[in-house]
């Protein structure tokens, strides 16, 4: 089998499972959020409904990039929204995402196993790789203005 589709069996095993009450996605901001102060005050403001719908849609560009090897307009959104022009969101914590999205998965994931921790690893890094690469690279002016 895949990596490609050990990941998303594993996907959609955890977004079947509720745990304590509460979905994955849920489950892993509430992780994110008190791996370190800095993420914590960075979402201090923030409508969680809001943001975990979005890191759902954001799944899928990450998935698309690695599919593809190719950024499309999705991910170039993302990664300049989250730069150092806008957001601010530093490259090392990208390294923590996934170290609690891994630490998600292998709570809601009842088939957890190296091969799906890696699976989850190896479609999640170009795109993490991309976002920290884009971190302090200007962002391009729309054609005509200057």
């Amino acid at each position: 089998m895949s990596f490609e589709q050990i990941f998303d069996d594993s996907y959609e095993r955890v977004l079947r499972t509720r745990k304590d009450g509460t979905d994955f996605f849920g489950a892993f901001y509430h992780r994110f959020l008190h791996d370190d102060e800095r993420i914590a005050q960075r979402f201090a403001n923030t409508d969680m409904a809001v943001q975990q719908s979005m890191l759902k849609k954001s799944f899928y560009s990450l998935f698309a990039f690695y599919a593809s090897g190719q950024a499309d307009d999705a991910i170039r959104r993302i990664a300049e929204r989250h730069n150092r022009d806008h957001l601010d969101i530093h490259p090392e914590f990208y390294d923590r995402w996934l170290e609690c999205l891994i630490s998600s998965v292998k709570r809601f994931d009842d088939e957890f196993s190296e091969d799906v921790e890696l699976a989850w690893r190896l479609v999640m890094a170009p795109g993490i790789t991309y976002m920290k690469f884009k971190y302090d690279k200007p962002c391009p002016t729309p054609s005509g203005e200057r």
